[in-house]
């Protein structure tokens, strides 16, 4: 596996971290929401905006996710669509099914868990026909010089 590709792959796992690990954590900073009233549209979405970015529990979370979706738009100019757009958003899940899970939320039982492993599988294949991919191009490359 190439210096590229595992820098790729990293940065795709830390995208996932990043927005996986942030999804429940965003959910429970937005809890108390609902209490939030006003009389018109625009005092409502004013208030609620207030709410949100006055509020730690939301805030730190919502930063750290927005700084996943930085590194992932740099990582797709480098890394090929087939190969980021699945791994990032399959990790994503895992990632948040598992947060998720540590803080005490359902985890779904053995159908999630058969889920994640499917998740695992794919990819896995994904990864394996990537590296598969570039190590064909190099052997056309030489090829054509020769």
């Amino acid at each position: 596996m190439g210096v590229s590709l595992k820098r790729e792959l990293l940065s795709l796992l830390l995208v996932s971290v990043l927005w996986g690990c942030t999804n429940p954590l965003l959910k429970r900073g937005t809890e108390g929401i609902e209490n939030v009233t006003e009389t018109s549209r625009v005092s409502q979405l004013l208030a609620e905006l207030k709410f949100l970015f006055l509020n730690l529990k939301y805030l730190v979370p919502f930063l750290l996710n927005q700084s996943g979706s930085l590194v992932y738009y740099y990582t797709l100019s480098t890394t090929d669509l087939s190969l980021a757009v699945p791994v990032a958003n399959s990790l994503t899940f895992l990632c948040t099914l598992l947060t998720g899970k540590a803080l005490g939320e359902e985890f779904g039982g053995k159908q999630a868990v058969a889920g994640m492993f499917l998740t695992m599988a794919g990819i896995t294949l994904c990864v394996i026909s990537s590296i598969d991919d570039k190590d064909a191009g190099k052997q056309d490359m030489t090829q054509a010089v020769h």
